[in-house]
C-alpha cells in the first residue's frame, strides 16, 4: 500500500520545520515568500493533498468509510444483494463510529473521479471495491492515492491489497452436480456482467464442471443483472433448438423473471424446466413454485469486509480472507427432467 504524504515527509524534504509547512500550505503568516512557494513545489512534487474541509494537514481520520457503486440507480432499489451487503458494512461501520459514504455512477471514468476527489479532498479514511473486473484500473488507482481499501472480490492477486471473497467456483460446481444427478444434461447459464472478476470464474468452473460431467449442452450468455434482460435471455434459450431442460443464474432477479418467462411460454417448472437462482433472498420464496438457490449470508460478508477495511486503515494491512462458500438449497423449481421421469416410469 502506498504510504500517504504528510507534513514531515514535505517538511523533510524542504529543511523547515512541520509548523512552517504549516503555514505554507494553509496561507497563514510566519513563512517568507520564497520558502512558501518552496514548499508549495515540494508539497505538489510529493502529489501531497490537503485535509477536508480545508482544515490542517495533520488532521485526524475522518471517520468514513467510501463504496461506490457503478451501476444504475435503479438497479439498486430492487436488488437484494447490495441492500444486504451495505447492511453488514453500516452495522460493522457504526459500531465503531464510522460513516458509511455511497456513492452511484454511471461508468468507470466516474468512478476513478470519485476517489480521486475523495483522496484530495481526505473525505474518506478507506473505500470497499466490488464488482472488481479483470484487470481493474481501480487496484492502481487506489494505491497511488493512497487511499486504503479491501476488495470483495477473489481469489486473486490484487497488488497487496486486501481482499474478502467467497469460492464462486466450488458454489457452480456444487450446482452442476445436482443437476447432473437430477438427469439434466442440457444446462444453460445466464451470467452476469462479462467482465467482472466472479462472472468469469463462474465462466470457467461451469464450462469445466459440464465438460468433467458428460454435459451434452452447456451455454453460458450474458446479462446485466436485471429482470428486463434476465427474461430475454430466458426467452432466446427457450426459444433455441437446443432447449434447456436447467437454467442457472447468477441473480435472484433475473431467475424471477425467467420463472415468469417460463410461465408465459407455457413450460412447467419444474417438469419441463429447472431453474436455479444465485443468492437466496426473500424473492426465492415468495414466487411459485419456490426457487432453488445458493445461499449465503451477505450481510455477514459485508461485516467481514468492514471489518477487515477498519484493520487496514488502523493497522496499514490485513490479511484476505475467504468467507463461507454458498450452499444450495433445494426447493420447487428443480426436479428429473421430464424425458429422464418418462424412462424411469416406462
Amino acid at each position: 500500500m502506498v504510504k500517504r504524504v504528510t507534513i514531515a515527509d514535505i517538511a523533510r524534504e524542504a529543511g523547515v520545520s512541520k509548523g512552517a509547512v504549516s503555514y505554507a500550505l494553509n496561507g497563514q503568516p510566519g513563512v517568507s515568500d520564497a520558502t512558501r512557494d518552496r514548499i508549495l513545489q515540494i508539497a505538489e512534487q510529493l502529489r501531497f493533498t490537503p485535509s477536508r474541509g480545508g482544515r490542517g494537514p495533520s488532521a485526524g481520520k475522518t471517520r468514513a468509510a467510501g463504496l461506490v457503486i457503478c451501476r444504475p440507480a435503479r438497479i439498486l432499489g430492487v436488488e437484494p444483494f447490495f441492500m444486504e451487503l451495505i447492511s453488514g458494512i453500516e452495522a460493522t461501520l457504526s459500531a465503531s463510529s464510522c460513516d458509511l459514504t455511497i456513492h452511484v455512477v454511471p461508468g468507470h471514468d466516474a468512478e476513478l473521479e470519485v476517489y480521486e476527489r475523495w483522496a484530495a479532498q481526505r473525505r474518506v479514511d478507506g473505500v470497499f471495491l466490488v464488482d472488481v473486473r479483470v484487470d481493474d484500473e481501480r487496484l492502481e488507482a487506489v494505491r497511488r492515492l493512497g487511499l486504503p481499501a479491501v476488495a470483495i472480490a477473489g481469489p486473486g492477486d490484487f497488488g497487496g491489497i486486501t481482499s474478502v471473497w467467497s469460492d464462486d467456483a466450488a458454489a457452480i460446481t456444487d450446482t452442476v452436480e445436482y443437476l447432473a444427478a437430477l438427469g439434466h444434461r442440457n444446462i444453460a447459464r445466464v451470467g452476469g456482467l462479462p467482465d467482472l472478476l466472479h462472472t468469469v470464474i463462474r465462466t470457467k468452473a461451469f464450462a469445466a464442471t459440464c465438460q468433467r460431467l458428460g454435459v451434452q449442452h452447456a451455454v453460458t450468455v450474458p446479462s446485466d443483472y436485471t429482470g428486463e434482460e434476465g427474461g430475454r435471455a430466458t426467452r432466446r434459450l427457450l426459444s433455441s433448438a437446443e432447449r434447456p431442460t436447467a437454467i442457472i443464474y447468477d441473480n435472484d432477479i433475473m431467475a424471477v423473471a425467467g420463472l415468469g418467462a417460463a410461465h408465459e411460454m407455457g413450460i412447467a417448472v419444474p417438469r419441463d424446466l429447472s431453474l436455479v437462482a444465485w443468492d437466496d433472498s426473500l424473492l426465492c420464496s415468495v414466487v411459485h413454485p419456490p426457487l432453488t438457490a445458493l445461499s449465503r449470508d451477505v450481510a455477514a460478508y459485508g461485516t467481514v469486509a468492514a471489518r477487515h477495511l477498519l484493520t487496514v486503515i488502523s493497522e496499514g494491512t490485513a490479511p484476505s480472507y475467504q468467507h463461507a462458500t454458498a450452499f444450495l438449497v433445494p426447493r420447487g423449481s428443480t426436479g428429473r427432467p421430464s424425458n429422464v421421469m418418462a424412462d424411469t416410469m416406462g
